[in-house]
């Protein structure tokens, strides 16, 4: 049976209906997403850890299907997880040698599941591995540094694969899961989804906890879905997001989530009427590549097609672009923030519990000694570079007060929401990427447009496949929208897919 199931492309949705007819069931359907792996995966390099009891929890969901219990939302469904989220058995590595037993470091060998990982294992869904990042999760272009080698493009393998959720996207992209989860600081879901023609939800600011996931950046740190179509990113954030005591600032989302879940409100006439605010220089003011720019022209064409009216730069004067400011030409991202690593790294490894063989700041400094991160030469150098960062190094057991990362924070909200309002918007609809994405080994990065204005204002957004370039490059638009805004960007990029249907599986040869 096996052998019959064609795993490619498949849906939450393709799935549930094959469990209902029994032309499958959730011990066949996984024996076939592994043989995916082992087909596809060695040349890939997205997962770098296999779940060995995954078919063992395939047939216990076998078994409580047939005995008619009632199941979770994503009962059998082959999902992959990154690589930085804590889950019982496996270490968290964060992509480092030096976090990692088989290449001479130390494991950080979790004693309780994430919370997301948690709700996903109580929703069902089969877990069938950890995928790969790049060291510490520091790159949103690539993970050619990891311990496990660099993980390709599945849908450009000449390309990079976005990062830091490179192996979650290419696990996706190529069909060796149905979806799978990521992570982002600066870019880590929408990056990697763009780059591979994918759904990504980078979710509102404390919608899900983040709490057991390997931090960056406590107050920038979101935790969303990848997948293939905007109906199983939704389901998916049905079951992450809302309140949990592990993780207190979820408490943000109560009375923001929609009573009947994401999924309930998708349409596929909600661009109607609807006014969407275009990209331009007083966002930032960094002009679109003459292709991409074509790319977008078409875009906005199938917008209006679909009856929404387009506002064009509707935040020039505003100030916004303004606020933006880069690490540096090198570094050329906003990354304030992150001033506090050390010490939300302290607080994640206090979770780790007494069991862990590194259980604090302290702990971590000695088993990274010989790369430390934030030496010359780490690659959280430039982490100096931020106000108040030496301060939190120094004592990485007191919380920084971070006032120029709060008093940023609130800017960007101000003005966002007060042009939203001004202007009559419902959203705002960019190219993620602001040319095609960069060769694999270049040291070039990925141009994007919303990094990392969304991550310090803490805005939703969602990425949805939009075309291709000429070189096959994926072409991908991003939905922004006001905090808790995720029913209705879901809905608009729901009804966009419905028209466009841009989204084509890669072609893998066996």
């Amino acid at each position: 049976m096996t052998q019959d199931i064609d795993v490619t492309e498949l849906t939450i949705a393709e799935v549930q209906d094959g469990f209902t007819r029994g032309a499958f069931t959730a011990e066949a359907l996984t024996s076939a997403f592994l043989a995916r792996i082992a087909r596809d995966n060695s040349r890939l390099n997205a997962i770098v850890f296999l779940n060995e009891k995954a078919l063992d929890e395939a047939r216990t969901m076998d078994a409580r299907r047939a005995a008619g219990e009632a199941l979770g939302p994503l009962a059998g469904i082959p999902v992959v997880v990154k690589d930085t989220m804590d889950m019982v058995g496996f270490p968290s590595t964060g992509g480092w040698s030096l976090l990692h037993s088989g290449h001479g470091g130390t494991d950080l060998m979790p004693g309780t599941d994430s919370p997301v990982v948690a709700r996903m294992r109580a929703a069902g869904a089969i877990i069938l591995g950890k995928t790969n990042v790049p060291i510490l999760s520091a790159s949103g272009t690539h993970a050619n540094n990891s311990w496990a080698g660099p993980t390709l493009n599945a849908a450009a393998p000449d390309l990079v694969p976005g990062g830091s959720s490179a192996g979650t996207a290419t696990a996706v992209a190529a069909s060796m899961a149905v979806l799978g989860l990521a992570e982002e600081t600066g870019g880590s879901i929408q990056n990697p989804a763009a780059a591979q023609g994918l759904v990504g939800i980078k979710p509102s600011f404390g919608l899900v906890p983040n709490a057991g996931v390997m931090p960056l950046a406590s107050q920038r740190d979101v935790v969303g879905p990848i997948a293939r179509c905007v109906r199983d990113a939704a389901l998916t954030l049905d079951v992450l997001a809302g309140f949990t005591m592990e993780d207190p600032k979820t408490v943000a989302g109560v009375g923001n989530i929609p009573e009947g879940g994401y999924a309930s409100l998708l349409s596929e006439t909600a661009l109607a009427g609807r006014r969407i605010g275009l990209y331009g220089p007083g966002w930032r003011n960094q002009p679109l590549s003459a292709e991409t720019e074509a790319l977008y022209a078409r875009a906005q064409d199938e917008l209006r097609a679909r009856g929404a009216t387009l506002v064009a730069d509707p935040f020039v004067g505003s100030g916004f672009a303004e606020l933006r400011r880069p690490v540096s030409e090198e570094y050329p991202f906003d990354a304030r923030g992150l001033e506090s690593a050390p010490y939300d790294m302290h607080r994640y490894l206090e979770r780790m519990g007494p069991a862990a063989a590194i259980r604090g700041f302290a702990d971590f400094a000695r088993a990274t000694a010989a790369g430390d991160a934030f030496a010359v030469g780490g690659m959280l150098h430039y982490l100096h570079r931020l106000p108040g960062f030496d301060a939190a190094l120094a004592d990485p057991l007191v919380p920084p007060p971070m006032p120029e990362f709060i008093a940023v924070r609130a800017a960007y909200r101000r003005i966002f929401d007060g042009v939203m309002k001004r202007e009559g918007l419902d959203a705002l609809i960019f190219p993620q990427m602001r040319e095609p994405p960069p060769l694999l080994h270049s040291d070039e990065l990925i141009q994007e447009t919303t990094v990392s204005e969304i991550n310090i204002a803490g805005l939703p957004g969602v990425t949805v496949p939009a075309g291709f370039h000429a070189s096959g490059a994926p072409f991908c638009l991003i939905f922004v929208g006001r905090m808790w805004s995720e029913a209705l960007l879901l809905a608009l990029a729901h009804d966009y897919e419905a028209a466009t249907r841009h989204r084509r599986a890669p072609g893998l040869a066996a």
